[in-house]
C-alpha cells in the first residue's frame, strides 16, 4: 500500500483509536509491531486513514451460512 497525500487524510493516534473504537494503546501497538502503515513527521506519528480502513477490512470475517443444516433451538 502506498500513501498518496492528495487523496488520504493523516490521522493522529487518537483519531485512529477513535476509528478503531479502542484506546490509544491499540494503534500505538500496531505501529510498534509494524502491522499498520504509518508516517513519521519529525517526532510525530500519523496514520493514513486508508491504512486504518485496510486493517479493519483485513480483519473482517464474513458470516458462514450452512445449506441444509438446521440450527438447534435453545432449550
Amino acid at each position: 500500500m502506498t500513501f498518496d497525500p492528495r487523496q488520504d487524510r493523516l490521522l493522529t493516534v487518537a483519531e485512529a483509536a477513535e476509528l478503531f473504537n479502542t484506546t490509544e494503546r491499540f494503534p500505538r501497538r500496531l505501529i510498534e509491531e509494524r502491522r499498520i502503515t504509518f508516517v513519521r513527521i519529525g517526532r510525530k506519528v500519523r496514520i493514513p486513514e486508508s491504512a486504518v480502513r485496510d486493517f479493519i477490512a483485513r480483519g473482517t470475517v464474513e458470516p458462514v451460512t450452512l445449506r441444509g443444516h438446521r440450527q438447534k433451538r435453545a432449550a
